[in-house]
């Protein structure tokens, strides 16, 4: 199979094995008759007092949850001892101080940035350089950096997500981030108006959470997710540059304008406002706002990184994004009076 590569955006410049051992314990009870002392004229039985029945099923219980604790436990020194390698503990530390550096410089927002005007005008610019252009151009197999007209694509299908983890990542964070994913995963529904959920497997836009060290070895498992994915691509995701803490790469199949499958990968060693950042990012730009623009803003898609997290500008752009009247495959000049309509409808102003 063909596989077209829609968009390879880059933000910002395995598998969990789970089980339950189920335990279960004989509980024995007994009473005994003790027969009168020998020579004595009269007998007598000596019961001992009936003693309260251990409650089974507590002790089932108590059993699997010291076993849970037991086995998360050892989860989470095994990823502790997985994380903790030269090139991963450099990453994090270099990470952790591009954090430090943008919120002082007073990047990274995580406010709707309300105070910067919008009309119907800049948001249909606004959308066709974010939704009909590409951040990125094939050059002889390779990607380049070098922004591209492109037709309008999106989803058609349901979008189903699904989460892998490298054996770096402890269980609470895990934890954490499916929940930040989960609740991302609603409000672009929300957004779009189309369905978009996390589930546990059977998905069609996996995100990947790994190490530099697990990274470096993904290329057979991005094979299975993207049967027909470029070689290119896969060799973008290994050796993506410490620049890029995350990234996104959405394919169609032949040359058609709809989305069947997609692949984001986040840096396991991303700090939380980094990490939730790459989420927000990389998602939405899965969804088929594929490219960043210093000209666009308030916005995550901004090179500067002026904002950390979706904004409600980024909202409009994904509901004109999937609006009806547009169509998969659609060039700037056929789509941009019909996002102007929109975008006027969706300001509250009139032609």
């Amino acid at each position: 199979m063909t596989r077209q590569p829609g968009l390879a955006s880059s933000h910002h410049g395995l598998f969990p094995r789970s089980g339950i051992a189920c335990l279960a314990f004989a509980l024995l009870s007994a009473c005994s008759d003790l027969p009168a002392e020998p020579g004595s004229s009269t007998s007598s039985i000596r019961a001992v007092a009936p003693q309260p029945r251990p409650d089974r099923e507590a002790l089932t219980q108590a059993a699997l949850r010291r076993d849970r604790a037991e086995r998360a436990r050892a989860a989470n020194d095994a990823a502790a001892a997985a994380a903790d390698t030269p090139a991963s503990t450099n990453m994090r530390d270099y990470l952790q101080g591009v954090e430090e550096t943008l919120v002082a410089r007073g990047l990274l927002r995580t406010d709707s940035g309300n105070e910067i005007e919008m009309t119907p005008e800049r948001l249909t610019d606004d959308f066709v350089r974010i939704a009909l252009y590409d951040e990125y151009s094939r050059d002889g197999g390779q990607l380049v950096s070098r922004p591209s007209p492109a037709p309008l694509r999106r989803w058609e299908q349901p979008v189903r997500l699904n989460i892998e983890f490298g054996a770096s990542v402890s269980s609470a964070q895990r934890a954490r981030d499916r929940s930040d994913i989960a609740a991302f995963a609603s409000r672009l529904q929300s957004a779009s108006g189309r369905p978009v959920s996390l589930g546990i497997d059977n998905g069609n836009f996996t995100v990947l959470i790994v190490s530099e060290d697990e990274r470096h070895q993904i290329g057979p498992r991005l094979a299975q997710l993207v049967p027909g994915i470029p070689e290119g691509d896969i060799s973008a995701l290994r050796e993506l540059s410490p620049q890029n803490y995350c990234t996104v790469f959405a394919y169609s199949r032949g040359n058609i304008a709809t989305y069947d499958r997609a692949v984001a990968l986040i840096r396991s060693e991303t700090p939380p406002r980094l990490r939730r950042s790459c989420i927000h990012e990389e998602i939405a730009q899965g969804l088929g706002l594929a490219n960043d623009s210093r000209l666009v803003r308030p916005s995550i898609f901004n090179d500067d990184e002026e904002f950390a997290y979706l904004t409600p500008h980024d909202e409009l752009l994904l509901k004109i994004l999937y609006d009806p009247r547009l169509r998969p495959g659609m060039n700037e000049a056929e789509a941009r009076p019909i996002v102007l309509e929109i975008a006027r409808e969706l300001l509250g102003t009139s032609a």
